[in-house]
């Protein structure tokens, strides 16, 4: 595996830090106590550093395995980090102000950092999606079934940024309607759907770097990706019929 480039190992030690924020915040709880569901808890910065961290470190890396040229690709990252750290910060600043972090317009300041992590998301999004195209137009390199775990990793990705967005468009609808609680609880159906979709692109790869380590033969080590993201597109479907049915 090629030496990480600066821009990389950057991208890396923010998804650690992210990864620690949330941990930290799992102490927070465990000492602070309170609800652990709800609009506000220490869940979301705990979840979402946890999530961010995790998935700027799965991204930095797996996109190493695209063909995007190298200063497009760095760019990219870096917005992406910078992107994942406002979200996160967002976030746990209203956790520890004890107020809802999404949706909320209570007041001038809320707004503004409801509407800042909207924007994010969308940014979020459209990096991604960038990303994605670029799996699809070229073939990835690495080893057997990294190809295939990129790709898919990738298009369930594009799940999740599709159910995030549906929480937060249902969730501004409400809440511009004068309907601030519903806003709150709207967006639950959705989160089984968003969570399971949104570590693809980290798991599959991951299995099929695991497996390039095996003395397996190429075939059989191409029939387990395989198998896997059959069983990970079964979940999504799972999530997804479940998400249809009770939202």
């Amino acid at each position: 595996m090629p030496r990480p480039r600066p821009a990389e190992r950057l991208c890396h030690a923010t998804g650690l830090l992210l990864v620690l924020s949330g941990l930290a915040h799992l102490v927070v709880f465990a000492v602070d106590g309170g609800p652990w569901d709800g609009p506000v808890s220490w869940r979301k910065p705990v979840t979402f550093g946890l999530s961010f961290g995790v998935t700027l470190i799965a991204v930095t890396w797996v996109t190493s395995y695209l063909s995007v040229a190298p200063r497009v690709r760095t760019v990219l990252l870096l917005v992406f980090a910078a992107d994942c750290v406002v979200e996160v910060g967002g976030i746990t600043l209203q956790a520890w102000r004890r107020v809802p972090s999404h949706l909320n317009m209570e007041t001038p300041f809320d707004t503004a950092v409801s509407m800042t992590l909207a924007v994010g998301g969308g940014v979020l999004v459209v990096l991604l999606t960038v990303f994605a195209v670029a799996s699809f137009r070229h073939r990835p390199t690495g080893p057997v079934g990294m190809p295939l775990a990129v790709r898919s990793g990738f298009a369930v990705l594009l799940v999740a940024l599709a159910s995030g967005a549906a929480m937060i468009a249902r969730g501004v609808v409400l809440t511009r309607t004068g309907h601030q609680e519903a806003a709150y609880h709207s967006t639950a159906p959705l989160k089984p759907l968003h969570g399971v979709s949104l570590h693809a692109v980290l798991v599959l790869p991951a299995l099929a770097w695991l497996l390039s380590r095996t003395t397996w033969s190429e075939q059989l080590r191409w029939r387990v990706v395989a198998a896997a993201t059959g069983c990970y597109a079964a979940a999504v479907l799972i999530a997804g019929v479940w998400a249809v049915l009770t939202y």
